[in-house]
Parts: structure tokens; sequence; C-alpha cells
């Protein structure tokens, strides 16, 4: 600014001197409107030093004329059954409410002043309202992305454009481990979505949602990305927001500043049913790896490698000489699965599947299953302080079974009791372990202080103790009078067809 003052009295002194009065009186606007225009920036830059800036709010209309076009209302109609006995049609936007957030249907009003009325019998089973949810268009030739829960178990599938055309779809297929469904149309020239980067998205980045609440088409809400890979308990991670999503808004685009799609709108965190700040959403590139999938074959083939798994827990680790709490435990192995073929035991630690590190439980399904079946792998696992790589065959995921409850056989005499770990153990019969088909392990008849605390119950099996085998009660007393009982030790035990650990304090 001083050199700008400077420059213009040189100029100014210039003019006068040749008796240009207006044209120096000019320059005086010029410099002085320089002065009191600067940007908001620059003077917060001069008074505050060189800190960064923090930019003023979005303006997302822009955005909501580009994507508008390409997001779509979805009705789902269902052959009806039974009706409530008072000719009350059931609201389907309510129907969808309860069915999503709370797991059941809804229920028949109690209506006995209600008017009954009379509908013609035309020789078929009308079709009523089954739900409402939201799409979007991802390709020019018709194909719609959506929620498996939208559309599944519906008897037909119209989806209503912007421009109001209706269009009777045809369910492509649907996966309901990822809560992705594709649906096509007869149409051309459609405008499809501009599919986004999830990697780009950052926390705290601004987002905004289009959808149809509440049947509400059209509908345009917005926040910010609250987290990513959030671990809901589902078979991906998913993309946090603190963007309004209701019933209704299910299956609709999540869309970032630079008008691309980055997730699918898929659920809510919610005590009362209804929207309380946050909501999750479905990243867009797992959505596309599915949505390929079902276009090809109408189903989606996943990896399985046939165990059931656990966290690891901080104590867990320690006991087992883990320097941290990471991996997954293996609580039990199917039979036959590419677990069993590949040696893989109960009371494993997997660590790194085809050398990628599996920071918490929940990554082993999801590595597994982007895998294709019959894949030859490597498997890393921790078993009693030692690591081992296994070669294992990947197989493909199927259709859940019920788990076979074990017979309880009958209690073989009470050998001994240890006080130290308050437990009444004895050996294990052929029979028992042909049943639960183990090689060896001691049954727990009694518990007393720790082991109760501890979480050890009767009927349990104990396989190892302190990382050392016990296939008989001879060699758990062993292990038992080694043990420093200042410190506390890990158990792995066996309960039913599962397998967990637990850490136990000696009695001093």
């Amino acid at each position: 600014m001083a050199r700008l003052f400077a420059l213009n009295r040189s100029v100014l002194k210039s003019h006068l001197q040749a008796g240009h009065a207006s044209l120096c009186a000019a320059l005086c606007v010029t410099a002085l409107s320089a002065v009191l225009v600067q940007p908001a920036s620059a003077q917060s830059n001069q008074s505050s030093g060189s800190g960064a800036m923090v930019k003023g709010l979005p303006d997302f209309t822009e955005l909501v004329e580009q994507v508008g076009p390409s997001v779509v209302n979805i009705r789902t109609l269902e052959k009806a059954a039974v009706r409530d006995g008072q000719g009350n049609e059931p609201d389907p936007e309510m129907q969808e409410f309860f069915r999503r957030f709370f797991g059941v249907p809804m229920p028949t009003p109690n209506a006995p002043n209600a008017p009954r009325q009379q509908r013609p019998n035309r020789g078929q089973p009308d079709e009523q309202p089954r739900g409402v949810g939201s799409g979007f268009i991802l390709s020019a030739d018709g194909f719609v992305m959506t929620n498996a829960h939208v559309v599944d178990g519906a008897d037909q599938v119209v989806v209503t454009l912007p421009d109001k055309r209706e269009f009777k779809a045809r369910i492509v297929g649907l996966d309901k481990r990822t809560d992705v469904a594709v649906v096509k149309i007869d149409a051309v020239g459609l405008p499809a979505v501009k599919i986004g980067d999830v990697n780009r998205l950052k926390v705290g980045e601004w987002v905004m949602a289009i959808g149809s609440p509440f049947g509400l088409d059209n509908t345009v809400t917005a926040g910010i990305v609250s987290a990513k890979q959030r671990d809901t308990g589902d078979y991906l991670s998913f993309i946090q927001t603190d963007v309004a999503i209701n019933p209704g808004n299910s299956g609709g685009p999540l869309i970032n500043m630079r008008g691309e799609v980055v997730g699918i709108n898929s659920q809510i965190y919610s005590r009362s049913g209804g929207f309380m700040g946050i909501s999750f959403a479905i990243p867009i590139d797992e959505a596309v790896r599915v949505s390929e999938q079902l276009r090809a074959t109408g189903k989606v083939q996943r990896g399985r490698l046939g165990v059931q798994i656990d966290q690891v827990t901080k104590e867990v680790a320690e006991s087992l000489g883990l320097s941290k709490a990471q991996g997954a435990l293996v609580r039990g192995v199917e039979q036959g699965s590419p677990a069993e073929k590949a040696g893989i035991e109960p009371g494993d630690i997997i660590l790194k599947f085809e050398g990628k590190v599996i920071e918490k439980s929940s990554d082993l399904p999801r590595m597994v299953g982007s895998i294709k079946p019959g894949t030859r792998s490597t498997i890393q696992v921790w078993r009693r302080g030692s690591l081992k790589d296994m070669p294992i065959s990947v197989g493909e995921v199927e259709a859940e079974k019920p788990v076979k409850k074990a017979v309880a056989p009958e209690k073989p005499p009470a050998a001994n009791v240890t006080k130290l770990l308050g437990l009444t153990l004895s050996e294990m019969t052929d029979a028992q372990k042909k049943e639960l088909k183990l090689r060896g392990g001691v049954r727990v008849d009694a518990v007393a202080e720790p082991a109760s605390r501890a979480g050890i119950q009767e009927g349990d099996v104990i396989l190892s103790l302190a990382n050392n085998e016990t296939p008989n009660v001879q060699t758990f007393e062993a292990v038992v009078a080694k043990l420093d009982r200042s410190k506390p030790v890990s158990l792995l035990i066996r309960r039913g067809e599962w397998a967990q650990y637990t850490v136990i304090r000696p009695t001093r």
C-alpha cells in the first residue's frame, strides 16, 4: 500500500504541474477506493498474519441444477393379501418408516368408527403401495442405482424422473449385504451422474443429498462429512454425515461440491425413528463394484474363509505377547471350510491377509469378500507366541446356515481342583472330543474366584493356558505350577462351537 501511495504522489505531482486538476481528482478517488475495498482476506491477513482463512458458506444452487435431473423417485407396489378389516389403506411412507428404522411392520390402526370402503372384485389381487425411496441414474441407457431394502420383495417398481415421466422398472439384481440394488427402465439419453473418488473425500467437507423424504420429491439437504470408515458392524464401512436423511431418502445420492456422487444414503442413527443428526452413506466405490457384478450376472460373488471372528482386546493382546491389539480372533472354524483345510484353528489371531495388515476384526471379511472365489492367497496368524504364514484357497460366500447346537454329554467324574485359578477340572471323554472335533482339552466342572470373575462357566473346555496347549489335566497343572502369580494369564476356552480368549488373575 505504501508503494501505491508513493506511485500516486509522483503521478499527481506531474499532472498538477501540467494543470490537469480533474485528472488529479480522479486519481485520488482511485487510490482511496483501493484502500476501502480491499478483499476481506487481505485485511484479515494484515491483522492476523499469514493464518489460513476459513471459506464462507457454499452455494448449492449450481449443484442442484447439475445433479437434480439425475435423481429419481422410486415407488414399490405389492399384491394385497390381508386388509385391516376397516378398508383403511396404510400410508406407504409410514410403512417404509417402520420397516427400515424399527425392523417391524407398521401396526394396524384401531379405528372401529372408520367407514368401510367397498372395492370392486376384479378377480385379481389388488396392488397396493409398499414403500418409497430414491435412486439415481447410473447410465444414460436406463440403469438406476438404489438401496436393496427399497426394492427387496416388491412385486412392482415404479421410477419417476424429475420431468414427471414414469417407468415400470425391472430389478436387475440386489445385494443385501451391502444394501445396493440396480434396476432398469426402458429409456435412453438419460442424464447420468458423475462418480466421485471417495479417497479424496475429507472429514469436514461439505456434501449434499437429494431424495424423496416422506415422498417429497427432489428435496435437497446439506451438511458435512462427520467421519469416514465408520464401522457399524455391517459388511462395509460407511461415510458418516450430518446431512438430514429421513425415510424416503434411502437410495439417493450423496454429492460432493464438485457435483460427483460419493455415496448412497442408506441408514440413520436414531432413537426416535427420525433424523437425529447422524446419517450413513455407502461409499460409492464399493457400490459401483457391486453394481458391476449385478449388471453382469445379477448376483455378487464374494470370497469367504469359513471362520467366526471377534475383536482382539488389549488385555488379550498383552497376555498373548502381541505388541498391540490388532487382528481378528478366530472363535470358530467351519467344518470343511477353506480355513479348516488351510489349518487355521480356534484361538488363532489372523494378523494379515494377502500381505495387508488387519487393524480390526471387521477388516477381514471386507478384504476376503473383495477377492474372487478360488483365488490362492496367503494368511498370517499368531499362534502360541509365534507367526505362521499359511496358503489358503478362498471359497465363496453361501447362504447362512443355522448353527448346530452341541449335545451336552454326561459329566465324567471330577478330577482335580485348581485353587490358584478357582477351577474344578476333568478329563474329556472320547465322545466329547468327537462331538466338539477336538484333539484334547480339559473340561470345567465348577468355577470359583477368580475364574468366575473372568467369565469362565461350567461346561467350558480349556484348550490352552498362557499360550501352552492343555490336552489333559496333568499338562494343565504343570503349566499352572510355572505361572507368575503377579501377572494376568490368558486362557483359550471353547464354549459350544465357539472359541474365545479370556484373561484371569491368579490368587496370590
